[in-house]
């Protein structure tokens, strides 16, 4: 069994049922959620003259292999409505693979850890939750380590 830190993200339509939606749909056909943060409402990455987005961090356990996860996840966002036009653009849905048990892998289709998780407020806030001693297996730190050390500047409100 694989344990997989998700994060989920929306700025169009009814956000947070997006991500219910989306963490229902995972739930179903990829393997057991087996928690979540709470939403969190967030500032824009890249163009900011859009919507802000709400996030949530999901811990799911899976049999799957990270290239056939990836495609369910990539399938689930095009089932959801995600049109890809604009890179960090609106979108109905966002679904990332931040880190997949302690692999590191590099291929044209999964790159775990996430590349940029330790840049980002957005996906460490919710993380570190959930997850907050969490090693990343190419810095050796915690979640909370790379939350601390984490320039970004963005916005990150927890909802009720």
């Amino acid at each position: 069994m694989n344990l997989v830190y998700l994060l989920t993200g929306s700025n169009l339509g009814d956000r947070i049922e997006n991500l219910t939606k989306a963490a229902q749909l995972i739930n179903e056909k990829a393997g057991k959620l087996v928690t979540h943060s709470n939403f969190y409402q967030t500032s824009p990455w890249g163009p900011l003259d859009q919507p802000d987005y709400i996030n949530q961090a999901l811990l799911i356990e899976t049999m799957l292999s990270p290239s056939s996860l990836m495609e369910l996840l990539l399938a689930i966002e095009e089932k959801m409505g995600r049109v890809r036009t604009l890179k960090y653009g609106p979108r109905i849905i966002d679904i990332d693979i931040l880190f997949f048990g302690s692999e590191v892998i590099d291929t044209p289709l999964v790159k775990v850890p996430h590349p940029a998780v330790q840049n980002r407020r957005f996906a460490l806030i919710p993380l570190a939750e959930i997850a907050a001693s969490y090693l990343d297996p190419t810095t050796g730190k915690t979640i909370s380590q790379l939350l601390t050390a984490c320039q970004d500047q963005g916005t990150v409100l927890q909802l009720n």
